[in-house]
């Protein structure tokens, strides 16, 4: 395969764009101009929509078969959930899944030499961390974490399964830790007559719901459940980073500046975008050349995510308008 930067990968992708391109303008001036009896203005127009998707189609496979980069670039922004509603507007959050399937499918690419994951993010929900954690660890070749702004708890989870970290010396690393909270309604509930009724199966099946006054068992029990999060958060960082649990255990979740933090260990590198890429080229024996991997989405699915966050920016208007404030706790 030629290099990514050569005279042949672009000679390459201009020829096929080219003779793509005079293909599909060849078969739309002969369907709807030369062969229909008269011409019309919509044979024109079909014609040159024709070519049109021509020129897009030869250029997909133009960039497929002479791709122009070598790395894969995948960004993890915003709080981490499964659907990306942790956001404070609907899909501004990281969406997991969509995210897992950029890796995996830069794992698939054979141009995909390397992956970096920019991270910017304070955490999120745990399993959806943890899956993109194991996507970046199951990726077959050099994998490097990079903090820009913030990589904290469910973020610095991800990055742990990568083969190195790095950060910039303002960045904001850290918080190993596991939160859960709960409200605790009941006494405003009794102010206002409200009572709660209890109708389940099971000791702790209605544990930490916020009518009902927390004794200690269920505090008991709810804690468990945060210590075995924590446990595993624990374990999977000081595997990841070849450290003892003990110290990421000490650092009591806090958060660091990127050169405390490398000092401690858990970055391995300061550095900006371009001495990432120069480490990941170091590691692929080339020039790095990254394509940022973007989730690959129906268009219907597109315009439903646009049409639903401007609903909710016009809703967010009229709501500020009355003094509502929307709050979204985050649960990690």
């Amino acid at each position: 395969m030629p290099k990514p930067d050569s005279t042949e990968t672009v000679v390459g992708r201009v020829f096929v764009g080219l003779v793509g391109t005079l293909v599909a303008t060849a078969v739309g001036f002969l369907l709807f101009v030369l062969l229909p009896d008269d011409t019309t203005v919509l044979g024109v127009l079909l014609a040159v929509l024709t070519a049109a998707g021509g020129v897009q189609l030869s250029s997909g496979i133009a960039r497929s078969i002479f791709p122009g980069y070598n790395v894969a670039e995948v960004a993890v922004e915003g709080p981490i959930s499964r659907d990306g509603s942790l956001g404070p507007l609907p899909g501004s959050g990281t969406p997991a899944d969509d995210i897992v399937e950029q890796i995996e499918r830069a794992d698939e690419d054979d141009s995909a030499e390397a992956l970096v994951v920019k991270l910017n993010t304070p955490g999120g929900e745990v399993v959806p961390s943890e899956d993109i954690r194991s996507a970046a660890a199951d990726f077959d070749g050099p994998t490097v974490a990079y903090a820009t702004d913030t990589c904290a708890s469910g973020g610095y989870w991800i990055a742990s399964g990568c083969d190195e970290i790095w950060a910039r010396e303002a960045s904001v690393v850290g918080s190993i830790g596991v939160i859960g909270s709960r409200v605790n309604a009941k006494d405003l509930a009794d102010r206002v007559g409200l009572s709660y009724e209890r109708f389940a199966a099971g000791q702790y099946k209605d544990a930490g719901t916020p009518l009902k006054e927390l004794d200690e068992e269920d505090r008991s029990y709810l804690q468990g459940l945060v210590d075995d999060y924590y446990d595993n958060f624990v374990e999977q960082v000081a595997e990841g980073r070849e450290l003892e649990p003990a110290t990421i255990r000490e650092t009591e979740a806090r958060v660091y500046l990127g050169e405390e933090a490398h000092e401690l260990g858990l970055v391995d590198e300061l550095g900006d975008r371009d001495a990432v890429l120069d480490r990941v080229a170091e590691g692929i024996g080339t020039d790095a050349f990254p394509e940022e991997f973007e989730p690959q989405r129906p268009l219907r699915q597109r315009l439903g995510a646009g049409a639903r966050g401007l609903a909710y920016a016009a809703g967010a208007g009229v709501a500020s308008a009355f003094g509502v404030d929307d709050d979204h706790p985050l649960r990690l």
